[in-house]
């Protein structure tokens, strides 16, 4: 696993984070506090982004890619390009994207159990695990070669604090994933900035 120093952003709020809705890897765009916690989130990012050079990636989904644009913006970065890359995605929710909570509980009362009892394995009808996710981004992290500034979604943030920091995968999945905060993981350190 990468050593190097990996600036992880979680994208904006959406109305279907609001309404306690599974996003997965729907394309719904930030409301307005989004767009304000991803101007914060810029504002924290200046000074580090002023001190080096940094590779820039987002998950290809429109919230990430809003989020990654405002940020960079605010912290003077404004005309930076960056890549996309698809393994950065959420997790896939399978037949739960687009439903709130207790939707899922209501249509889906087995399931919803099976997750509750191991949300680190259980993968969604039609989507896939946390345990699926951190392969996917344990795939991506081994062909990081350089200082790197991320944008992705809460269920990445999961899974990297799993590979990079020894969170134990049962715990993972319970983890808060805040969107108006900047973490770094840097030599097996985890700094929310």
């Amino acid at each position: 696993m990468s050593r190097l120093p990996l600036i992880f952003v979680r994208h904006g709020e959406t109305d279907w984070n609001r309404e306690l809705r599974y996003q997965g890897q729907c394309d719904i765009p930030l409301n307005d506090l989004g767009r304000r916690q991803a101007a914060r989130n810029g504002r924290a990012l200046a000074g580090l982004l002023a001190a080096g050079e940094w590779r820039l990636v987002a998950s290809p989904l429109v919230r990430t890619t809003e989020t990654m644009r405002i940020a960079l913006r605010e912290a003077g970065q404004g005309g930076r390009t960056f890549a996309e890359d698809a393994a950065l995605k959420e997790v896939h929710y399978g037949d739960w994207e687009g439903l709130t909570i207790d939707e899922i509980l209501a249509r889906y009362p087995n399931e919803s159990r099976a997750r509750e009892a191991d949300k680190w394995r259980y993968a969604p009808p039609g989507g896939e695990s946390y345990a699926m996710l951190a392969e996917r981004v344990a795939a991506w992290l081994e062909t990081m070669d350089t200082p790197t500034l991320m944008v992705a979604h809460g269920g990445v943030l999961r899974a990297l604090h799993h590979l990079l920091a020894g969170l134990p995968g049962h715990d993972a999945p319970h983890l808060a994933v805040p969107q108006d905060r900047v973490t770094l993981f840097t030599n097996g350190a985890v700094l929310a900035i």
